[in-house]
């Protein structure tokens, strides 16, 4: 009997931790803060697109995120991506949205679904299907009967989805948000009237969906209730909703920005996004999301833009490749855990704001016991001392002072107490890991492209047709092939000129490349004069026209065009006349013919491997076998050597691929002062460099010994010299002053007990079983530059590196008191600072 009641108490104590994990949560708002089963709470989300990751990245992505103190993982829903075809679905592999969700459930983790359905997000056409540009009479994003019916039948079927697997947090599941439309009030003047109307349907459309939780519009300024407002920048310390009964939130907090093809590497400082979340909190919000907290990988051809390039990895707290970005995940992990210290007084009133001098500010929260303050100076030069509650504090200039007890400081927004890792590349070649072949050039086939018409698809129209409508974004590529009958009238000095919307082309004449053209993502449209070689008689002009991804945002993006419109004239013929082209008969041809033989699965077409392997000869694609980098380390594919084209491995496509379009060499600084306002020209990195050289290949499409890669190179390139990458920390750095308050696990509100502790310098290997292997620099005094760049000041104690040996050789971490009574005072009066730079194994 006694057996039988265990069994039954255990029974029960199962069924009431179930019965507590599954309980649905009541999620409303009030002015202050979302509400969660009547609890106000402060909330840190982060954006984590699921489809520029793969599934198998998904749940360490996710740990990596709640271990960054996120409580909310953000996502838009990407329509084209879920519905190629109208009415055929896809949510399998990198698209299984139902699998993503559940994922960041499992980690206890909140989900903000963003469905849009039009999401912008640097992605191709905004996340908007092309059939939907084809249905009569359409017209996007406004009050038009064809584009209400299908954005709802959509946002309806995923919402039902959500709810057949009772994932909305009223049914017991993760989704405590979800938002329609989508920085809509950055464009809607331009729609006029009828934009009003359709803010007021949209959102009536979205609550009639009955999800249980909430939705935001986010800026929109005259979103209709119940939708909340939001906030989208780089700061959103002034932003108010429009409604004093809605919660300020911020839905795209920009920890970096994305980048071009053709554009240097944007970078932005932690500290200064430090500053802008800890002033978004002194001035009352409540809600913030990273955007990207991830930021990942355009695969395939789904970056937009254009000439957005296929790294998405936005300089986002974790890397593209899913290392943890180091100092900026630390030191926003320590902000967050510094905000919800003050979480107890932060939702139990509104802030007092007051001003303690120019430019700085003092918000307090204080109500029965519990007491927060945010000190700020927003002087982007001087810093400043400050009396607050009797007690004087430190300001560095552009920084926040975080005092979860109105008393004592445990974070200062530009005091960087967290180590930072440098990664880096280890190249192998491509040659030691294809086996047994004798030579690189021995182990790639090929094939090549042929040049202008050779599908039976192809058609023939008078005049020059616009390629988005001529595609529909089948492929990147149109044919556009004419004969031209000259004789008689070849002239000595011949120029082809050709007007193009866009985004790039090439001009073969009579099966020759004579030359190419490009616009970029200030001007996408192509204009060229190219000086070519006819023959007398008839004359065959083959123009190629790309497309490298398609605009994703502003009015009536969706009706910007692509393509060779023209005018396309031969200039200098005999007797200096000219021959306008364009209305012409024309025949045409969507896409490659190695397209249509599925080339890029490796496992078709007739390859070439008997004779010489052609190199920087455009249109040509190539393959070879390979065995993957051993190692679990993550793996890149480094381009250089090759031209333009798009790569795949195992059959997945890695993205586009441009190596030879080089930034400008202006914009870029050695240094970057994190104080002032921030934009994305603002911190530049890589100028007159390549754009992007490596390209990401997800270890999950690996095999470990048979893989293969294809190429279609399309303007030349020598696939010999590509080789592998694979991402790896070298080295670890942190410097730490005698100002920077105690860390932040330390806390105690008790100040003697603060002082006590005091500032400390800690370091911990990136990954498991590696230890602290060699200190490579060390120095306790006024040490100056930046990790592998530190240098010892005019005042550096000579105990430094023998101290921190002792402390961290062979730990996996360590922890050092950055004090005189550590190192001694190697100059009395000054304040000092400890700088290290180690490396593990």
């Amino acid at each position: 009997m006694r057996g039988t009641q265990y069994i039954v108490l255990v029974l029960l104590w199962l069924l009431s931790i179930y019965a507590t994990a599954s309980f649905c949560a009541n999620v409303t708002y009030d002015h202050r803060a979302l509400v969660i089963d009547g609890k106000r709470r402060v909330l840190i989300s982060g954006s984590i697109h699921y489809p520029r990751s793969t599934p198998e990245m998904w749940p360490e992505l996710i740990q990596k995120s709640k271990d960054g103190g996120l409580d909310v993982i953000e996502t838009y829903v990407f329509w084209n991506l879920h519905e190629p075809v109208r009415g055929q679905y896809n949510f399998e592999g990198r698209g299984d949205l139902v699998k993503f969700v559940k994922a960041v459930a499992a980690a206890g983790l909140y989900v903000h679904l963003r469905i849009g359905p039009y999401v912008c997000a640097e992605w191709n056409y905004g996340g908007f299907p092309l059939w939907l540009h084809f249905i009569p009479g359409i017209q996007f994003r406004t009050d038009n009967e064809p584009f209400k019916a299908e954005m709802k039948r959509f946002t309806a079927k995923i919402v039902d989805m959500m709810k057949q697997e009772n994932l909305y947090a009223s049914q017991g599941g993760p989704i405590i948000l979800s938002q329609i439309e989508n920085e809509y009030g950055n464009v809607d003047a331009a729609y006029g009237p009828a934009a009003k109307s359709y803010v007021k349907w949209a959102a009536s459309m979205a609550t009639s969906l009955d999800t249980g939780v909430p939705w935001v519009m986010c800026q929109q300024q005259d979103a209709p209730d119940p939708i909340i407002d939001t906030c989208n920048g780089f700061y959103c310390d002034g932003f108010t909703p429009t409604s004093k009964a809605k919660p300020i939130m911020w839905t795209e907090g920009y920890t970096g920005w994305f980048l071009y093809f053709g554009g240097a590497v944007p970078h932005r400082p932690v500290e200064d996004i430090a500053f802008a979340v800890a002033r978004f909190f002194q001035l009352g919000g409540t809600f913030k999301n990273y955007y990207m907290y991830f930021g990942g990988t355009n695969f395939g051809r789904s970056s937009g833009g254009p000439f957005v390039a296929s790294s998405y990895d936005y300089d986002a707290p974790i890397d593209e490749y899913g290392i943890i970005r180091q100092p900026k995940w630390g030191h926003l992990k320590d902000v967050h855990k510094a905000i919800k210290l003050c979480e107890e007084a932060l939702i139990a009133t509104d802030p007092n704001v007051t001003s303690l001098g120019p430019n700085v500010e003092a918000a307090v929260y204080n109500k029965d016991s519990a007491c927060a303050a945010f000190l700020s100076n927003i002087n982007t030069t001087s810093d400043a001392r400050v009396n607050f509650n009797g007690n004087s504090y430190d300001l560095p200039a552009w920084s926040v002072s975080i005092l979860p007890d109105c008393k004592n400081v445990v974070l200062n927004t530009a005091k960087v107490n967290s180590a930072s890792m440098i990664s880096s590349f280890i190249i192998k070649s491509l040659k030691g890991e294809v086996g047994s072949l004798e030579d690189s050039t021995s182990g790639w086939n090929w094939i090549s492209e042929p040049i202008g018409i050779s599908k039976a698809d192809s058609f023939s129209k008078f005049g020059l047709l616009e390629q988005i409508n001529t595609t529909a974004d089948k492929s990147d590529y149109l044919w556009y092939s004419l004969s031209v009958d000259l004789k008689d009238d070849v002239g000595a000095q011949t120029v082809l000129h050709i007007e193009s919307l866009g985004h790039a082309l090439h001009a073969f004449i009579n099966g020759k490349l004579a030359g190419s053209g490009t616009g970029n993502n200030d001007n996408a449209t192509v204009i060229v004069d190219i000086p070519i070689t006819l023959v007398d008689g008839n004359n065959t002009i083959d123009l190629l026209s790309i497309t490298v991804g398609l605009q994703n945002y502003g009015a009536f993006f969706d009706t910007w065009g692509a393509g060779i419109t023209g005018p396309v004239i031969l200039k200098g013929l005999k007797n200096g006349s000219t021959l306008d082209l364009s209305s012409q008969q024309w025949t045409y041809q969507v896409g490659l013919k190695g397209e249509d033989l599925d080339l890029p699965s490796g496992t078709s077409g007739q390859w070439n491997s008997q004779s010489t392997l052609p190199k920087k000869q455009p249109l040509t694609w190539y393959k070879t076998n390979f065995v993957a980098p051993s190692s679990n380390n993550p793996v890149a594919i480094d381009f250089t050597g090759m031209g333009k084209g798009e790569a795949w491995v195992n059959g997945q496509s890695i993205g586009r691929y441009w190596p030879t379009y080089v930034s400008s060499n202006d914009g870029c600084t050695n240094s970057c002062d994190y104080r002032g306002p921030y934009n994305q020209y603002k911190c530049l990195k890589n100028c007159g460099k390549p754009s992007q050289t490596l390209y990401h290949v997800p270890r999950s499409w690996l095999q470990p010994d048979d893989n293969t890669l294809v190429l279609f190179e399309e303007s030349g390139g020598d696939p010999t010299q590509i080789s592998f990458a694979t991402k790896q920390i070298g080295s670890m750095c942190s410097h730490v002053s005698e100002s920077h308050p105690p860390p932040i696990a330390t806390w105690n509100s008790d100040t003697e007990s603060g002082r006590k502790v005091g500032p400390v310098l800690s370091l911990e290997c990136p990954y498991p079983n590696q230890v602290i292997s060699s200190i490579k620099f060390a120095s306790f005094g006024t040490p100056h530059g930046t990790c592998r760049n530190f240098n010892h000041g005019s005042c550096s104690s000579n105990r430094a590196l023998s101290i921190v040996q002792k402390a961290c050789i062979g730990t996996s971490s360590c922890s050092i008191g950055v004090s005189v009574n550590t190192f001694g005072d190697p100059c009395k009066g000054m304040t000092k600072s400890l700088a290290v730079e180690a490396s593990c194994t």
